[in-house]
């Protein structure tokens, strides 16, 4: 006898912060072809993961051009022309990157946007708990990480991965490699910890851009911005995970609060 409801805004505001935050997707919800030319209201589950586009282009563009260029995010750029490329996305222009552009470009303008935006990828009331788990070590810190994770809002959340996942694959670049042919494939030289030193200040900020001490940053914060980023690239792919244990956990504790929530899941199943 329970009302059924087949969207996000017939829903309490609690229940639908819940539902954002464990973002059980439904793959068929994922396939870019399923909502062209349509406006529909937004489903209980994600319709897409919601990454900005200048993020994802730009390490599109590195993963297909980049990956083997020695230095990246440490080699100069052209400031007119990476001022050009951000002008255009701001501007809400289609930017279309390819060969043409250079990669080092393309990497400051990542860089830059990471730096710039108004909302800290990992938002900065998170700050001081991210650092916290430096101290600790082994699994107690993995799983302080994972649930830390799983507080942030879903387009922080779904940035950040798309985010680690380029980076690990930089990561897996440093050192040169053989090819079939018995020639030399140099590496890139960015290990972990290198680019866990370049991109920790722009994902962990404590202040806004701008704002007075922004730029001064103890010793101790930026070891410890350098390891705790060093964690998420190295268990990117398990820190993201939810487990079968707690999705049951999470669904039991929705039966008691929310059956119509199971309801609809169930349906859409």
């Amino acid at each position: 006898g329970a009302m059924s409801v087949d969207s996000i805004t017939d829903l309490s505001d609690n229940t639908s912060k819940l539902l954002e935050a464990l973002q059980l997707s439904h793959p068929h919800e994922l396939d870019p072809r399923r909502s062209l030319g349509k406006k529909k209201m937004l489903s209980l589950n994600p319709i897409t993961w919601q990454v900005p586009r200048i993020v994802d282009r730009c390490c599109k563009h590195i993963e297909t051009h980049g990956l083997q260029t020695v230095g990246i995010f440490r080699v100069g750029s052209s400031k007119k022309r990476v001022q050009q490329l951000r002008e255009e996305f701001d501007q809400g222009l289609d930017v279309f990157l390819d060969e043409h552009q250079s990669v080092h470009d393309v990497a400051a303008l990542l860089k830059e946007f990471l730096r710039d935006i108004p909302d800290s990828l990992i938002p900065r009331e998170l700050y001081a708990a991210f650092l916290s788990t430096a101290s600790m070590e082994g699994p107690a810190q993995l799983a302080a990480l994972q649930l830390l994770l799983f507080l942030l809002p879903p387009c922080h959340s779904d940035t950040l991965h798309r985010l680690l996942r380029f980076l690990s694959e930089v990561a897996r670049h440093a050192e040169s490699s053989w090819g079939p042919d018995g020639q030399e494939i140099p590496g890139n030289k960015m290990t972990v910890s290198n680019l866990a030193t370049i991109f920790g200040p722009n994902i962990l900020q404590k202040e806004k851009p701008g704002e007075k001490d922004a730029g001064a940053m103890n010793f101790e914060d930026s070891t410890a911005i350098i390891l705790v980023l060093q964690r998420l690239i190295e268990h990117y792919q398990t820190l993201f995970m939810v487990s079968p244990e707690m999705q049951c956990d999470i669904l039991r504790r929705l039966f008691q609060t929310d059956p119509d929530v199971i309801d609809y899941l169930l349906r859409r199943k």
